[in-house]
Order: structure tokens, then C-alpha cells, then sequence
């Protein structure tokens, strides 16, 4: 007794194959299914979407936290003690982790498109957990040591916003495409009316989306304000050592109006300028002075503060990744730098006429300025001569003192407070956070005619939302690159956005439709569609290099073998196969 078999070779799909065998080490034809994927698999891939929403959101952060990097180096340093630029590690994982698990979600929706049961390798599964875990672990990491940046976000939105609106309406509709498949090839109508309920109310949701959408720059271009006037926020740091005169030059180099430093007081009374409470970070005090280089600042007196070097750390530490892009000569003079006084900074800003804005920081308790801290200060600024009125007074402390002494000093605050509170207290500007003022707070503050100063601004598009927003100026790091920045990055009217708006939804909404009745028209005859179809006339299709062709072939063999060698024969010979049970004889 023999059993005749059949046997057809099938056409190689190395797509499909590297679908499933990627994501679900599914390589050979036999360990496929188009059965309904299991609820453990379905709730995999509800975590594998989940992961890749949240490491989205998380990607966005750090890409527009791009403006504060420096201020968060500078958290890092002041927890650890050295200086070291974190955003490198972070972004190098979260870039991988983001091209992974959308990796992952691509392959994910190429098996639903094709009809393919989704399993997840186990490998991974443990990916997917690692990545989902990691980004938990940051998120909770930002949010209690630099909370305050998550404002990044709905600020950045101000300008990306009808942009990322586009993208979302382009990727949804295009995913109408595997809807549409999917509703056709459904049996059951309840899971037809589901899945199409759900994804209108995706696409409705997104139609009406720029309903909710506000920007500052979509406005009308004859509205616009004067440009914001550009601070350099320790001179220009990335450049050049920062609160070092040659910084200063350089910020006066790329047309700034004002100058901003931080400023300590020295034992014998001289105010310097120092952002951090040591000098390890920014001098070579643990060179000149070892036994004292974790002491504060203000701890020492200016002769000794002559003693040392403020510029060959920025050439060692890099810390703008910019060092490269100096000649010799700026090298050399950055080698040279030392600790700048206040006297100094003003003698510059008088030459220059600019606008001098600096934070005095108190000496601690026990140092012998600790209480007249204030007039120091204020000594030294009338000792420069230096027009009063491009000196931006921040202390608050014996404000009214200082005001009797030096009427002329613009009196500036430095903690958000009312326009009326600050007009009783006759300060007539502001110095925030850029993320501590909202649109409509910096309208009012215009409309009080107070001066609202914004900082730290380094990248063109906050500074382009800030100047359609109304601001008079900002502070910042990178007047170099500000400096390119004449017009807003955009600037749209009310009705060219309605006009986009409506010409997208519409485009949209024809494309969904039009892929619907593609897809039940191509379904109609489909319905138990196999995308593995057997090649019945393989041998008029293709040559005999491309593929062998077996119409029919007998094997003899016992009953009890079953099929067992010619499995393991076309195995061999590296062939998918089928077999058809035999007539016995």
C-alpha cells in the first residue's frame, strides 16, 4: 500500500518572512498562523504601544529641553561635584530606545496589515519591559530634581504644535489603510462597528484638534513687535569662558544691549563675578589653592582671586562642544582669562553704552560684608562711573535706601509679582524665567508698561515664540546664535491656518474614504486570504534558477512513517512545502 502525495512548492516571500521571524522569530511558513492573536499577546502589544506613546513623549522632551541643557549639566555638577555633559548618555539611550520599540511598532502593524498572529519573542518582551521601566525610572528622576523644565513642552507646542497636528492627521490616515483591511476581512459585525467607531473618533478628534491649538505667532505679520533686544547672559559663555571680560567682548561682538553676570563679594569688600559658591568649576583653585578649593567663593579676598585662571578650564572641559571652532589666537587669549570684578564688567558696558543686569549673591554669615553687602556693591558701581541708568538693580533688600542713593538705577525685580505691585514698589522691570510668564501675563505686563526680561533663551524657536508673544528682551547664552534669527521662524495669519486646517481635514477625509471602498472592493473576493498562495504554475512563471518546480512527486512509504521523510528531505533541500493526503490503494 503507497501513499500518493501531492507535493507544490510555494512561491518565497522573504518579506513576510523577515516580518515574522524579526519580530516573533517566526522564520518558516509552518510556525505562522492568521488565527486571532491571544489576549496574553494582545495585552503585549497594548504595553509595546504604550512604551512607544511614553518614550515619545519622552523623546520630545529631551529634544526640546535642548534650550537648558547647560542648566542641567550644571544641577548634575552642583549634586555630584564634577562636570561632566549627562545629556549625552541620556540622549545616546533614549535615540536607541525610541528606534527599537518603533521599530517594534512598525513590525507589529505589518502583521495586522497582512493578517499575521502577533507573538512577540520573548527576547523582546524583555526589551519592551527594560525600555518601559527605564523611561519610568527618568521621567520620576526629572520630575524631583528638574521639575520645573516639563514646562518645555506645552511652551514648545506653541511652535510645533500646527506642525506635529499635520503629522499626526498624515500617520492616521495612512493607517486607514489597515482599518479599512481589517474591516473587511472581519466575520463579525459588533468587532466591524468597534474597530470603525474607535478610529473615526481618532480621526474626528484630530479634525478638531486646531480648535484647541494656540500660538502666539499665528497672528497677523503687520501686528508684530519691535525684536526683542538680546542680553548676554554671562557674556557669551559658549564662546568664551563665562563672566570673563573676553566673554563679555564676544556677547558685545554679536550686538547684544546688555550684559548679565553673577556677582559675589571677596573678603576685603570687592565684588567679582562667580555663578557657582566655589571655584573648583570655572579656576584652577585646586592648583593655586588645594587646601582651599572647597571653600566658598566669597571666602577669599581679591588677591588671591587675582592668583587665578579662568579660562583653560573651558578649553579642557568643553563644555559647548564649541573649542574646536576657535582659532589660535582666541585659544590663547581664553587661556588668559582671569576672574573679572564688577568694576570691570561696568567700565566695559559704559564704553559700549549697554545695559548692565547682575544677581548679587549675600555673603554667608560670619564674613565681614555680610551686612553691608548692599552698599559695597552699590560703592562700586558708583566708583566705575557708570551711567546709572544702564545699571538693572535686582536685590530687593534696602531697596528704598538704594533708590535714595542712586535715584537713577533702573530698579529691576526679579520675582514675579503684578504689574500694580510693581508700579507701588517703583520698579519698572521684570527679570523671569522664560517658563514663569505666559502669553497673555506678557501682554499685561506690556500694557503696564513694565519691561519683561526673559531668560535663559537659546534656541530660535523660543526666542520666535517670545518675540510674537510681545517680550522687550531676553537673556541669553547664545547671542551667536540669536543673532541669526531677524524674523520669526514662522508667522502665520488667522485665516492662512484656518485655510490649512480645512484643506488638510478635507484632503484627509477624501483619502480615508477612498482607501475604504478600495479596500472592500479588493476584500470582496478575498475573504479567506492566504498572502502565502500556492504557485500551481510556477514553471511558466519563473525560470528554474528562481525556483524549482515539483508538480507531483509519489513516495513510497509504510503507513506507520506517515510523511516524516519527505518533510525531512524538502527540509533538507531548503524548500516550503505542502502536502495533500493521499488516495490510499
Amino acid at each position: 500500500m503507497v501513499k500518493h502525495q501531492p507535493l507544490q512548492v510555494y512561491e518565497r516571500q522573504l518579506c513576510l518572512s523577515c516580518i515574522t521571524g524579526i519580530y516573533g522569530c517566526r522564520w518558516k511558513r509552518y510556525q505562522r498562523s492568521h488565527d486571532d492573536t491571544t489576549k496574553w499577546e494582545l495585552l503585549w502589544s497594548l504595553i509595546l504601544l504604550l512604551t512607544f506613546c511614553l518614550l515619545l513623549v519622552w523623546f520630545y522632551f529631551w529634544w526640546e529641553a535642548h534650550n537648558d541643557y547647560n542648566e542641567f549639566n550644571w544641577f548634575l555638577y552642583n549634586r555630584s561635584g564634577e562636570w561632566s555633559d549627562g545629556t549625552v548618555p541620556i540622549l545616546a539611550t533614549t535615540a536607541a530606545g525610541f528606534t527599537y520599540i518603533a521599530f517594534l511598532m512598525v513590525l507589529a502593524l505589518c502583521h495586522i496589515a497582512l493578517g499575521q498572529q502577533l507573538n512577540l519573542h520573548w527576547l523582546h518582551k524583555i526589551g519592551v519591559t527594560v525600555a518601559l521601566l527605564t523611561t519610568i525610572a527618568g521621567v520620576i528622576s526629572v520630575n524631583q530634581t528638574w521639575g520645573q523644565e516639563w514646562d518645555v513642552i506645552p511652551i514648545s507646542l506653541q511652535a510645533t504644535g500646527p506642525f506635529l497636528h499635520i503629522g499626526a492627521l498624515a500617520a492616521v490616515t495612512a493607517l486607514s489603510w489597515i482599518v479599512a483591511g481589517q474591516v473587511a476581512r472581519a466575520e463579525k459585525p459588533m468587532f466591524q462597528v468597534v474597530v470603525v467607531l474607535l478610529y473615526l473618533s481618532v480621526l474626528l478628534g484630530l479634525y478638531v484638534m486646531p480648535l484647541y491649538i494656540t500660538s502666539p505667532c499665528i497672528m497677523e505679520p503687520t501686528s508684530l513687535k519691535p525684536r526683542p533686544d538680546v542680553i548676554g547672559h554671562q557674556g557669551a559663555p559658549m564662546l568664551a569662558p563665562e563672566n570673563t571680560l573676553w566673554s563679555f567682548q564676544r556677547a558685545l561682538q554679536m550686538n547684544v544691549t546688555g550684559l548679565e553676570a553673577d556677582v559675589a563679594i571677596s573678603m576685603d569688600g570687592v565684588p567679582f563675578l562667580m555663578h557657582d559658591h566655589t571655584l573648583r568649576r570655572t579656576t584652577d583653585v585646586e592648583k593655586v589653592f588645594p587646601d582651599r578649593q572647597m571653600d566658598e567663593a566669597s571666602l577669599f579676598n581679591w588677591t588671591d582671586l587675582q592668583q587665578l585662571n579662568a579660562g583653560q578650564w573651558f578649553l579642557k572641559d568643553d563644555p559647548f562642544w564649541m573649542v574646536h571652532t576657535l582659532s589660535p589666537h582666541e585659544k590663547t587669549l581664553i587661556a588668559n582669562q582671569s576672574v573679572c570684578s564688577l568694576e570691570q564688567l561696568l567700565k566695559l558696558a559704559s564704553y559700549h553704552n549697554s545695559t548692565v543686569v547682575f544677581r548679587l549673591r549675600r555673603p554667608p554669615p560670619g564674613h565681614p560684608c555680610y551686612h553691608s553687602w548692599i552698599n559695597d556693591t552699590l560703592h562700586a558701581v558708583q566708583q566705575s562711573g557708570v551711567p546709572q541708568s544702564l545699571v538693572m538693580w535686582t536685590p530687593d533688600e534696602d531697596r528704598a535706601q538704594v533708590r535714595q542713593l542712586a535715584p537713577g538705577l533702573i530698579q529691576t525685580s526679579v520675582e514675579k509679582r503684578s504689574p500694580q505691585s510693581l508700579h507701588q514698589s517703583g520698579i519698572s522691570r521684570l527679570l523671569l524665567r522664560y517658563n514663569q510668564a505666559s502669553t497673555q501675563e506678557i501682554s499685561n505686563f506690556s500694557e503696564s508698561h513694565i519691561n519683561l526680561t526673559l531668560y535663559t533663551v537659546n534656541e530660535p524657536w523660543l526666542y520666535s515664540v517670545l518675540w510674537c508673544s510681545g517680550v522687550s528682551s531676553v537673556s541669553s547664552e547664545a547671542p551667536h546664535i540669536l543673532k541669526k534669527v531677524p524674523y520669526p521662524i514662522w508667522l502665520m495669519g488667522p485665516h492662512e491656518y484656518c485655510l490649512m486646517w480645512v484643506s488638510a481635514d478635507l484632503i484627509s477625509f477624501a483619502v480615508v474614504i477612498g482607501i475604504f471602498i478600495f479596500q472592500k472592493y479588493r476584500m470582496s473576493g478575498m475573504r479567506s486570504y492566504n498572502p502565502e498562495q500556492i504557485m500551481l504554475s510556477a514553471a511558466v512563471r519563473r525560470s528554474s534558477r528562481d525556483i524549482s518546480v515539483m508538480k507531483e512527486k509519489l513516495i513510497f512509504s509504510e503507513v506507520g512513517n506517515g510523511v516524516g521523510s519527505a518533510e525531512e528531505l524538502y527540509a533538507d533541500n531548503g524548500y516550503d512545502y505542502y502536502t495533500n493526503q493521499g488516495i490510499s490503494q
